[in-house]
This record gives C-alpha cells, structure tokens and sequence, in this order.
C-alpha cells in the first residue's frame, strides 16, 4: 500500500470526520472482495494492512484436517506440520497467496468498494450529528420549492418541509434563511432523510429559549404551549421564585422580546399568560385579554363554566372560536363561556356547584402581553 493511499486516508478521517480505523476497514472488505472477483477465487481469506511498512498482503485461512475434502477451506495435517509442527486438527493455518499482479484491477475494484464505505460511513456521521438536533430549531436555507415539499439546507444536509407544516401566512422564496424546528431524522438509504417544520408548537417554545435568558437557564418554565401556526398562539410560563415575573421576562423591555418571535412568524399574534395549579386562576389567564368575573369548576368533568362580562363575550370567545379553543387546549380544561346576563337567567350566580370562585380581572400586564388583541362584534360567537 502506497503512502498516498494512507495519506488520503489520513485527509478523508480529517475532511470527513470518519475515522481511520473505519476507513481501513472499508479497504480491507474491499481487497477480499477484489481478490474473489479478480483471481475467481472461492477461499476464506484475510487481507492484513501494515500501515507502517505500507503493504497489503492477501492470507487464505484453511481448517487442519485428516481428510481434505475442498482445498480452498482445509489443508491436511501432514501439510500443515510442515509449515508448523504445532499445528492440531481443527486449528486456522493461514497461507500467504497475494498475487504478484494483486495491482491495477483489484484497485480499481477496491476504490469503488472503499468509495462506496466512505459514503456509508459519512452519512452515519450526518445521521449521529442530526439525530441529536430531533426536537431542537436550526436555521435553514430554503433551496428549492416544488408541489410537496420546500428543500432546506441545513449544511450537510437538505432538509424537507412538508405543505402541511408550513405556515398559511408565509411566502417561501429560493434563498430565503428560515428557522425550522426538526421533527424527524430517520436513517434512510441515501442519506439521513430531515422532516422539518414551521408550524409545531416545538418551535414557538425553542425560539423563547433563544431570546429569553430566563427561560433557558430554567429561572423561567414553559408550561404549556397551543398554537394555530401563523394566527395566533398562547404560552403559559410560571416561576418558582416569586420575585420573578415570568410574563414580563418573556415579553421583555416594551415587549421587545416578544416581538422578536412575532417577526420570525410573520406577525402570528402570542398570548403570554402566567401559569397557575389553581385551575380558576389558570383558566381566567388563559381567556386573556378578556376580562373574567367567575370561573365555575367541575373537577370530575374537567371542564368549566366562565362568566365573563357582556361586553367581553365576543373577545374572550375569539374569532371563530379561536380564543377559547386556544385557552382549552392550554389549560386542558373544557371551557364553557357564558355571558353576566346569560349567567343571571341560568341561575349560575345563585346555585354554586362543586366548585367555584371568582377570579378579579386578568393584571394589566398579563392582558398586554398579547401581542395583539381585537373586539369583534358582540354576537360574532361561531
């Protein structure tokens, strides 16, 4: 072997990150293979790379027998003890038979086979690197767009963004740089094959931790997270430290952490409500930025009746329902929203049920931390 080839394959273990050792290997499988081929050959052999003398030398292994039956597998007691006198029945001799013409052929045919290792082994590097990454956010360059899929560039590998993850408020363009949240890295024949997404309420929670200090050293934690990508969006956050805001943390210095992460999603509008084990203080915050007079709960059904002013029935509903959608899916408590008057007819106020309790007006600064609030009409309640 010449010092080239162990030079090249010092550079491909510096280049490519795939260790010598593996490389050799590759070689190896690759001379057994060509001297098969080449020399029509059916023994068991062994090919023996000595890197510090630069030689490869080719050894055909035969069981010791009595009786040789294949020539190729066995070789017969008598003949083996004239190569070693200590050699038993059922013992491996091993034979050198490199060819003196071993050279350009079975070369070539290794170069293709090592050729062939060295991408295998490559993309098991890409498949560790990224496997890893699964549910973390990277960003991206978008490569192409076709009818299924945008191709993202993530460095040593494109990724793909399914129509269905990608936000309905975004415009995607050839060299555009998106963050993109990994949701699947499965190890496929050509290469690691990367799902990525826009839409998974993931992404939402990872670009907090990004632009939010407090959030990725763990002073603050996210509780739950709903999200209808590119509208709108609710994270609840709590702190255990008591002198911690955690909703003024994320929303930041005239909310310019906030709106940071509502520019990465085109304008998509975020709620940022204060967590609470008290299910009727949790729910009233997530109903934010409408106000609640009562919160009725029914811990067997999980579910609760809130009584929210008039006046604030259409916002704490939300366009097409969104609002409360959101706010069930945060808390994880059915919600039922009644009116003050409808509450009056129903009795609500006077017939207590399991529980109940009321609950003063969302704080100011939880009520701002939407980064967008709208009045719909009053009786827009579909």
């Amino acid at each position: 072997m010449s010092s080239d080839l162990l030079e090249a394959l010092t550079a491909l273990e510096k280049d490519k990150g795939i260790s010598k050792e593996v490389l050799v290997d590759a070689l190896e499988a690759a001379l057994i293979s060509a001297y098969k081929r080449n020399f029509d050959q059916a023994q068991n052999v062994r090919v023996d790379i000595n890197e510090g003398l630069g030689q490869i030398k080719v050894y055909a292994r035969k069981e010791v027998v009595e009786a040789v039956e294949n020539n190729n597998l066995q070789i017969s007691l008598e003949q083996a003890k004239g190569l070693n006198p200590h050699y038993q029945i059922g013992d491996t001799v091993e034979i050198e038979v490199t060819p003196r013409n071993f050279g350009r052929i079975a070369a070539q045919t290794a170069k293709q086979v090592v050729t062939q290792r060295v991408r295998e082994a490559e993309r098991g590097v890409i498949y560790s690197e990224f496997i890893d990454r699964e549910d973390d956010i990277m960003t991206g360059i978008v490569q192409r767009i076709d009818h299924r899929f945008i191709y993202v560039d993530l460095g040593r590998v494109e990724a793909l963004l399914p129509q269905s993850e990608q936000m309905p408020n975004e415009t995607y363009h050839p060299h555009d740089r998106i963050k993109v949240y990994l949701t699947k890295v499965e190890d496929a024949k050509k290469g690691p094959m990367i799902t990525v997404s826009r839409t998974h309420p993931g992404l939402l929670k990872r670009l907090f931790e990004l632009e939010v200090p407090e959030i990725y050293d763990g002073t603050v934690e996210i509780k739950s997270i709903s999200r209808e990508a590119g509208d709108r969006s609710k994270i609840a956050v709590h702190a255990a430290d008591p002198d911690v805001d955690a909703v003024g943390a994320c929303v930041g210095q005239k909310g310019a952490r906030v709106q940071t992460i509502v520019n990465e999603l085109k304008g998509e509008k975020i709620d940022i409500v204060r967590w609470s084990e008290d299910p009727v203080t949790y729910v009233a915050n997530a109903l934010s930025p409408s106000k609640v007079v009562k919160v009725i709960v029914n811990e067997e059904g999980k579910a609760t009746t809130v009584i929210v002013p008039d006046y604030q029935l259409s916002l704490a509903i939300g366009k097409r329902g969104q609002n409360a959608r959101l706010a069930a899916k945060l808390t994880g408590w059915k919600i039922d929203i009644k009116s003050e008057s409808e509450a009056e007819e129903l009795g609500l106020f006077d017939d207590p049920p399991v529980q109940e309790a009321d609950h003063e007006p969302v704080d100011e600064q939880t009520a701002e931390s939407s980064t967008e609030s709208e009045d719909f009409p009053e009786n827009e309640r579909d």
